[in-house]
């Protein structure tokens, strides 16, 4: 174990990695039910899709284990998941077979970007001052997420967005987010206080929590709107189902698909995964002190393998990309430092196939006060930004603004770069530009371009939490009501 993880080498230990994979697990675990609800309505079977996830969210993350040996999780994308089954299946009309062909392309030009050092050098061309904007931003990206997560905050007509309504709807959105403000407490008194498993005993306390709420009637369950038993099921898991994605791909039927209409898709698939996954490794790292003294990350190209290869492998068992997802800084935050803590991550995802009606009943709610935490230890970073010099600090404060605003970590990075280039162009600062900084630069703004006179859109939007609701999903036949009750 010592060995292959470098334990000792890298501050931790096995309880310390074990505990922190099973919180990025649980941080995680709402895909094995929004996965399936939102590629069933691309005509895709909802079980099928189910064991896809499972099994290549276990092989990728597997594979970040023992190829780069970080705390890095990966799992098929929300946002790419509903571009998708919402825009290329439903709204192009193409069948989720061509669809899964752009996936598995995707794939094959990242390991060859990744073989060739595409990607890792356009994760070292990201300026000091700007990772850490990056990484400040996805925290407060994830915070968040896991504020609408726990209904905390909600949607407003007026205002964009409000915080619930607690005498209206108590029973259901206003019982969420007490129960999620009791658990953010206790975790940040947990953790203060150095306890071990923190953020997890936060996570298991505050569904506990929300069961006996349940129990005595306090918690409403009221499917029309969402808010399912918290209580798990055990049904069973029709494994024959799996044929019906697995292998899909080498069937794709072309004809009817234009050229231009299928690299539009691919592009946008591209787009979004690359600089997503490139975020969310430089903030994650960043946090975890994994940079080295160049503000480089050891080990970076045999990581972005480890994504490419998953996206490729995600799309031959039926599911969209498979991407390296921000939940891992709630591991991270637990603790997390080597690729142990993304085994046990792997080993829970594949043990999900067969008791996926328990994982997939945690809540929201119950999610919540790892994913706001951890976005408080993660936007410390920006005490690390030097604001004395406008010509770093703003790239890096539009990029942190921008994440959560824009609903997306490759916007962000758009932002920042972009933002960097013009400002220190124009204030004679140019020779800190490096020339792949101009090329990025120029990309994003073409992109923009493209998308405008194409029609295609890559922002995630709300499509995340549009999404992540507490929707029946099918096990071997039998309806168990899963859950992430945002």
């Amino acid at each position: 174990m010592e060995k292959l993880f470098k334990l000792k080498e890298n501050g931790t230990d096995v309880r310390t990695e074990v505990l922190a994979g099973i919180t990025t697990f649980m941080t995680m675990a709402y895909i094995l039910a929004i996965n399936p609800s939102m590629l069933s309505a691309a005509g895709m079977d909802a079980t099928a899709v189910l064991i896809a996830t499972c099994l290549s969210a276990f092989f990728g993350t597997m594979c970040m284990a023992l190829f780069a040996n970080y705390p890095f999780a990966l799992a098929p994308g929300m946002g790419l998941n509903a571009y998708f089954a919402y825009t290329v299946c439903l709204g192009m009309g193409y069948d989720w077979r061509v669809a899964l062909s752009a996936v598995a392309v995707e794939g094959i030009i990242f390991i060859v970007l990744s073989l060739t050092n595409v990607r890792e050098a356009i994760f070292n061309a990201i300026p000091s001052m700007l990772k850490k904007g990056v990484s400040a931003g996805i925290g407060l990206y994830i915070a968040f997420i896991g504020l609408q997560g726990a209904h905390i905050v909600v949607n407003s007509d007026s205002t964009l967005i409000t915080y619930v309504s607690f005498r209206s709807k108590f029973g259901t959105e206003g019982i969420c987010a007490l129960l999620a403000l009791i658990g953010l407490f206790l975790t940040a008194i947990l953790y203060a206080r150095n306890v071990k498993g923190s953020i997890l005993i936060g996570i298991i306390a505050t569904w506990v929590l929300g069961m006996l709420c349940q129990a005595v009637g306090i918690y409403q369950v009221t499917p029309e709107e969402g808010f399912y038993s918290l209580y798990p099921s055990l049904a069973i898991t029709d494994f024959s189902k799996f044929s019906l994605t697995f292998g899909q791909v080498f069937k794709a039927d072309f004809s009817g698909v234009s050229i231009s209409n299928f690299i539009a898709i691919l592009f946008a698939f591209l787009f979004v995964d690359m600089f997503d996954t490139i975020g969310t490794l430089v903030g994650v790292a960043t946090k975890a002190d994994m940079l080295d003294k160049d503000e480089k990350l050891p080990r970076i190209k045999q990581a972005l393998f480890a994504d490419a290869i998953a996206t490729l492998v995600g799309a031959i068992f039926g599911t969209s990309t498979t991407t390296t997802y921000v939940e891992s800084s709630a591991g991270v935050g637990a603790g997390a430092r080597t690729g142990l803590a993304s085994v046990v991550t792997g080993l829970m995802f594949l043990l999900a196939i067969f008791f996926a009606p328990i994982f997939t009943a945690i809540p929201g709610f119950a999610t919540a006060p790892a994913l706001i935490f951890v976005g408080f230890l993660m936007v410390t970073a920006v005490t690390d930004i030097s604001f004395d010099d406008l010509t770093e600090a703003v790239p890096a404060y539009l990029c942190l603004l921008a994440m959560p605003l824009m609903y997306s970590i490759s916007e962000g990075i758009a932002i920042g770069v972009i933002s960097y280039v013009i400002i220190n162009l124009f204030t004679k600062k140019a020779k800190k530009i490096t020339p792949l900084m101009y090329v990025l630069a120029v990309l994003f703004v073409a992109k923009y371009i493209f998308l405008y006179f194409t029609g295609v859109t890559t922002h995630e939007s709300s499509d995340r939490h549009r999404f992540i609701e507490r929707k029946p999903v099918l096990f071997g036949g039998s309806t168990c009501h899963t859950g992430r009750d945002s």
